[in-house]
């Protein structure tokens, strides 16, 4: 299955990244003559009856999703695997975590070398873009009609492709803005930013005069951030773009690009002129979604454009100053409801052909989501709400009551388009260009439009062949 992926890649990538990797990702290929077990793939939390002659052995890949425990990375996914054990001792789990900035790549490299892991958690965006290759185990077996109808519809849409389920969602929360509320209030001007209004909602001209009392009143914090390196974040970009411009990233139905109108152009515009003007961090072109949240942790930065109650519990430890921080949505120019893209946190198996794993893969991602215990345990560790209706009320704390009343605000993430995994790498080069000066935000959004569109094409007219195949 993973050999028509793997012709795609130069032969020179595979062997010269392969080799470091393939011991590492070995211990995948161990079990492939186990004895099948009978794990329970029902997402009730039941354990399982049958007992297995030799354990069924699976490896899970994941990125730092949890909050460490004592500074740890990987310690609390380890209790998970210890509690799992306690019910499927039938099961082996080993545990591998990857990060952010060298994961994807690892990936790849594993998934050309056939050394895929069975399971990981990861987010629509590449979890989608797999499954559309035919590289991951379908889940619908396991998705119960009560939890069908206990998530909203918009999480099933980008955990699908077309009616089949390849990502067990789990956690999620609105992206928006994070804002230092203890530099507005040392300079005395709080009333600036919209705390009083429920929602939160607020408009362009209002965020502008936050931004200028900062730089007049703290002038040694930057008023804002914005970044254009990498692939990550990109989420931030986008919305914060389309919420000041009134338009959308894409179309209603993803199958074209929406955001190159005029008014995108006028507000990516201001960014570029703002940032002359000191209201924006200098630099952004060379600097990376970490790097401007860095500066915020550092008190350095009024506000951060790429945020969520996920990040906010992630980077409790990374704080260098003490200060408050709370959630903000996008303005926009009349201060109507913004258009927020969800974080969504879940589950996939990788269909590395052997059905003991998949089954076992299943019954480990039923206990994750669903296990009376660690369901919940497993939610406050990732700081995420509940992709669930039925589960609110997590947290004593009013940002999350706010994150949960700002999921109103969530609309379809464009992870679930057509080529996605193309549209993506053409956004930050564009938006580098008019940080530059090399275009204007017009010319920007039109060049990115021009090549996502012909990748959303490409990606339909591909599927299109494989379907009458």
């Amino acid at each position: 299955m993973f050999s028509s992926l793997r012709k795609t890649l130069t032969a020179g990538i595979v062997v010269a990244l392969s080799g470091a990797l393939l011991t590492a990702c070995s211990s995948n290929n161990n079990a492939e003559n186990a004895t099948p077990a009978s794990p329970s793939a029902s997402p009730s939390g039941s354990e399982s009856t049958a007992a297995a002659t030799k354990p069924v052995e699976i490896t899970w890949w994941n990125f730092p999703n949890f909050q460490a425990l004592d500074g740890e990375v990987g310690k609390y996914e380890k209790q998970i695997i210890a509690a799992f054990n306690q019910k499927h001792p039938e099961i082996k789990v080993n545990l591998e975590m990857i990060t952010f900035d060298g994961g994807p790549e690892k990936l790849n490299v594993a998934i050309a070398t056939n050394s895929a892991p069975d399971v990981i958690y990861d987010a629509p965006g590449r979890i989608i873009d797999w499954a559309k290759k035919d590289l991951l185990a379908p889940l619908d077996d396991m998705v119960t009609a009560e939890a069908r109808s206990d998530i909203p519809d918009a999480f099933w849409k980008q955990s699908m492709v077309g009616d089949k389920t390849y990502m067990y969602p789990i956690n999620t929360a609105p992206f928006m803005m994070a804002v230092n509320k203890t530099v507005f209030e040392k300079i005395g001007t709080l009333d600036l930013l919209p705390l009083d209004r429920p929602d939160r909602t607020w408009t362009v001209d209002e965020y502008k005069k936050a931004l200028q009392a900062v730089k007049e009143k703290a002038p040694d914090v930057i008023p804002s951030g914005f970044y254009a390196k990498s692939q990550a974040g990109d989420q931030g970009t986008r919305a914060y773009i389309a919420n000041l411009g009134a338009t959308r990233f894409l179309n209603e139905d993803n199958s074209a690009v929406a955001i190159n109108t005029d008014g995108a152009a006028q507000a990516l515009d201001w960014i570029v002129q703002a940032q002359k003007d000191k209201l924006v961090v200098p630099g952004s072109a060379s600097l990376a979604a970490a790097d401007v949240n860095d500066l915020f942790l550092q008190g350095k930065l009024a506000f951060t454009i790429n945020y969520s109650a996920v990040l906010k519990a992630q980077n409790v430890p990374n704080k260098k100053t003490e200060f408050e921080e709370v959630l903000l949505p996008f303005p926009t120019p009349d201060g109507s409801k913004p258009k927020l893209e969800p974080y969504l946190g879940g589950m996939a198996i990788f269909d590395n052909g052997d059905e003991a794993k998949i089954k076992a893969a299943k019954t480990f991602i039923d206990f994750m989501a669903n296990d009376p215990e660690y369901g919940k345990k497993n939610l406050l560790q990732t700081g995420g709400l509940s992709v669930r209706n039925s589960i609110t009320g997590l947290y004593d704390d009013p940002e999350y009551a706010y994150s949960e009343l700002a999921r109103q605000f969530i609309t379809d993430a464009p992870t679930i388009a057509d080529g996605y995994a193309e549209i993506r790498t053409s956004w930050f080069p564009e938006l580098q260009r008019a940080l530059l000066g090399a275009a204007t935000g017009k010319e920007a959004l039109d060049s990115f439009a021009s090549k996502a569109n012909e990748a959303i094409a490409r990606a339909k007219a591909d599927a299109s062949k494989a379907a009458t195949k």
